[in-house]
């Protein structure tokens, strides 16, 4: 029996609401996606310095990240042309005195074994460390009884220090952005075991060869606009408020009222928008997560300036200002941006404290005496660009809240809900997904 379509607000265009406004619309109902900034994507999104596209930070993601590449294949955006796969991988520059650690098309888990036995710059008892690591892992079906820090678990099962500062810590910091003495080693687990611990191609490494909001939020958009719904951007709700058998939604110089909400903005803004509604448990969840920066330095070259490599792993030594943790070269991602590097650092409150000119002018050379080429301190312009709460801290055995906020037909959506994920942008596709499932159920 066909359902009466209803009239749907998702607040938010992160990934999260696109996701939730996507499911809905091909569920039949009438969707209207409000999104405050001009620019959609939420904390995944395209920046414009001027005439130059740029990210508010660049993002890997996973093979394993099925519900992702699921979503972008919906609104018809093809994976296999809009990222770079890559086999998993860990190289530093060469003589920086990193590794390399590069896996081959091979099945799992014969990939991880021949990469182990490959790697350069690891010591045999790094090598053995790894393996025993990763066979008790998969003993324990990657699962803890009782959760601690991901800097517990590596000296439980005897990790390397060297072992620990070239893959488990940059591992840690880039999937949790939080640092392995604060961070959850099941969440941890939780990654590894989708990636490290499953097919060999969950493992693999995709790169975007476009901006992150045409990657998957404009398209979603366009989706739900075609099918009838329609999106307000630029429009900022301020409340949230139950209205007889509706929700409804007031801003600055008007309210509307809707058949369901899902609200699909960061914790701290969902608790506001349900000031008044809401149970205060939940509203003190809500305003109860600590939260990371990450930050990324774009610094610009020549255009024949090439890395030998689409990205590198760095050795990060915040005692001596090199902050960096990973460094993309994006020309070889868009030929439209050659000679253009952006190098990541997660969890990067410490790294900013001096100012973006002086990280940048740091990053410079960090990135100079990595690849041994001096003229790489001198870009021709620099764009740092700090996302300052762009994840919560991942920390061991935090509770998060449930996709249904307790209030009839009012979702919640985002990275921070009940997941065994960290913040990352499948977690927030699969809560979206979940959100709208949910409601659904409730609308029939």
């Amino acid at each position: 029996m066909a359902v009466e379509a209803q009239h749907i607000a998702v607040i938010g265009a992160g990934w999260a609401g696109c996701t939730a406004a996507v499911e809905l619309t091909q569920a039949g109902h009438q969707v209207t996606l409000f999104e405050a900034s001009r620019q959609l994507g939420g904390r995944a999104r395209r920046v414009d310095i001027g005439e130059t596209v740029l990210d508010n930070g660049q993002h890997i993601l996973l093979g394993a990240y099925k519900q992702s590449l699921q979503m972008m294949r919906k609104v018809g955006m093809a994976p296999e042309q809009a990222m770079l796969r890559l086999p998993l991988q860990m190289n530093y520059p060469a003589g920086s005195g990193g590794m390399t650690f590069s896996a081959p098309r091979l099945p799992a888990p014969l990939h991880l074994l021949v990469a182990l036995w490959r790697a350069d710059g690891l010591q045999r008892e790094d090598k053995l460390a790894l393996a025993r690591f990763s066979s008790a892992a998969r003993w324990m079906d990657w699962r803890l009884n009782d959760d601690c820090s991901v800097s517990t678990l590596l000296e439980r099962f005897d990790q390397t220090e060297r072992l620990i500062q070239l893959m488990w810590r940059p591992l840690c910091i880039a999937a949790l952005n939080t640092r392995p003495e604060q961070a959850s080693a099941q969440v941890f687990l939780a990654v590894l075991r989708d990636s490290l611990g499953a097919r060999r191609s969950a493992s693999d490494m995709l790169l975007p060869r476009r901006d992150l909001s045409s990657l998957f939020p404009q398209q979603a958009a366009a989706f739900i606009e075609e099918r009838g719904g329609s999106l307000e951007s630029g429009h900022s709700i301020r409340q949230v408020r139950r209205d007889g058998q509706q929700w409804q939604l007031q801003s600055s110089d008007a309210s509307q009222n809707f058949d369901a909400v899902v609200i699909a903005t960061p914790p701290e803004s969902a608790a506001t928008l349900l000031e008044g509604s809401a149970e205060l448990e939940l509203l003190s969840a809500l305003r109860s997560f600590a939260y990371e920066p990450i930050t990324t330095c774009y610094l610009q070259y020549a255009s024949s300036t090439r890395l030998p490599q689409p990205f590198y792993a760095l050795l990060d030594d915040p005692d001596h200002a090199a902050w960096g943790q990973f460094v993309f070269d994006r020309g070889q991602l868009d030929p439209a941006q050659a000679g253009l590097l952006a190098v990541v650092i997660s969890a990067s409150s410490e790294a900013i404290v001096d100012g973006h000119q002086a990280l940048g002018s740091a990053v410079a050379a960090q990135i100079a005496t990595a690849f041994k080429q001096t003229q790489l301190a001198q870009p021709l312009w620099t764009q740092v660009i700090s996302e300052k709460r762009a994840t919560f801290a991942c920390t061991p055995g935090l509770a998060r809240p449930a996709n249904d906020s307790g209030l009839e037909k009012l979702m919640l959506a985002g990275d921070y809900t009940a997941s065994d994920y960290p913040a990352t942008l499948e977690s927030a596709v699969r809560s979206g997904q979940q959100a709208a499932r949910e409601l659904l159920l409730q609308l029939r």
